[in-house]
């Protein structure tokens, strides 16, 4: 049985506090060190519909740490939420930068 990266208890509570600025720390640090990559994605996912455009680019640049660190995501899933945020100037230099790393690092 696989235990639960404490790291994770911490990005809840930042998640929690609603800090832009913890966040993006705890996106970052759960992209570079919890196992779970759904569950990590799933994180990214919900941030990169957030209203705060650094939360967001954030979000969309840690899609793209997961695909080269665990080479693995729900391909369609997260396809599709970069593509419907492809065309905000506020992210998508991210954005596109997400899914170069998808197509660089994703397993066929």
């Amino acid at each position: 049985m696989e235990e639960k990266d404490p790291g994770r208890d911490a990005a809840l509570q930042a998640f929690a506090s609603r800090d832009p600025e913890r966040i993006c720390r705890a996106l970052v640090s759960i992209a570079f060190y919890d196992g779970d990559w759904q569950w990590v994605q799933d994180q990214c996912l919900q941030y990169l519909d957030s209203q705060n455009e650094y939360v967001a680019g954030v979000a969309a640049t840690c899609l793209g740490h997961v695909a080269r660190i665990h080479g693995r995501l729900d391909r369609d899933k997260v396809l599709t939420a970069l593509h419907a945020k492809a065309s905000d100037p506020r992210v998508s230099g991210f954005v596109a930068d997400a899914l170069d790393d998808m197509e660089m690092f994703l397993k066929p």
